[in-house]
């Protein structure tokens, strides 16, 4: 999916926000190199700077680097590919949030992350779990069926025992892997839910006619309020599943 930059800071923030809870997990070193692993717009990734000696920060989306290297002049930003890194036993640390979920194919993927982890490297990421944002991506199969739309998932949210096995498949050793509710507040009040959808939901939406896709987003408004809506905000039904691990 293409991603807006712009949007993805000013109204999606929690994500990295959250995601500052991890980087207690990583090793203070002056000679380690880190790899955060979709970086996104670099703002969790200035925060590892003081961990390392070298850091780098690597996303799929060119915009997203772009904005990324306006504002963080200093670090080594790179478009690159998660399942394929142009990394061979260079990393001491892959750290990486909100960015898993996003990739259907984690065996490939955990390949690709122990090869550019130099021997006794750490893994250390967070994303959706099983169970992340049911309601309202029920809610939004239903509209779509509703307007003879088909909504077929592009999350991987996997469930603990599913991604321990894969870890382990794959040659890492865990330290601790566990998941966890994450109810999260979205911003703009009555707007926020819309706001999230117009980001995550962005090319199912983008492929419908205007008319279809503002319908669809009323109808995931109405399906959701009584579960989601506080009274003041939307609060949306995440689950987490993190993981720290070693090669």
């Amino acid at each position: 999916m293409k991603w807006d930059s712009t949007l993805y800071d000013s109204k999606h923030d929690f994500v990295a926000e959250y995601g500052k809870e991890l980087l207690e997990f990583i090793p203070q070193s002056s000679t380690q190199t880190i790899l955060d692993l979709g970086c996104g717009t670099g703002v969790l990734t200035a925060q590892l700077a003081s961990k390392c000696r070298k850091l780098i920060g690597v996303d799929s989306s060119p915009d997203m680097i772009d904005k990324a290297r306006k504002q963080y002049r200093e670090i080594d930003f790179r478009v690159a590919d998660a399942l394929d890194l142009p990394f061979n036993k260079e990393i001491d640390v892959v750290f990486s949030n909100a960015v898993f979920h996003w990739i259907s194919d984690h065996d490939r993927l955990l390949k690709s992350v122990y090869k550019a982890l130099k021997p006794g490297g750490m893994l250390i990421c967070e994303f959706g779990a099983e169970g992340n944002i049911v309601t309202i991506e029920k809610a939004f199969a239903i509209a779509c069926r509703n307007l003879g739309y088909e909504y077929r998932s592009k999350f991987n949210f996997p469930s603990v025992i599913t991604f321990r096995e894969k870890l382990e498949r794959n040659g890492f050793i865990i330290d601790s892997i566990y998941d966890f509710a994450r109810p999260t507040l979205l911003k703009d009040g009555e707007l926020g839910l819309e706001n999230w959808l117009k980001q995550f939901f962005a090319s199912e939406l983008a492929a419908m006619p205007q008319q279809d896709s503002a319908r669809v987003l009323e109808q995931v408004t109405n399906l959701t309020r009584e579960s989601l809506w506080n009274g003041k905000a939307w609060i949306a039904d995440y689950r987490r599943l993190r993981t720290i691990a070693h090669i």
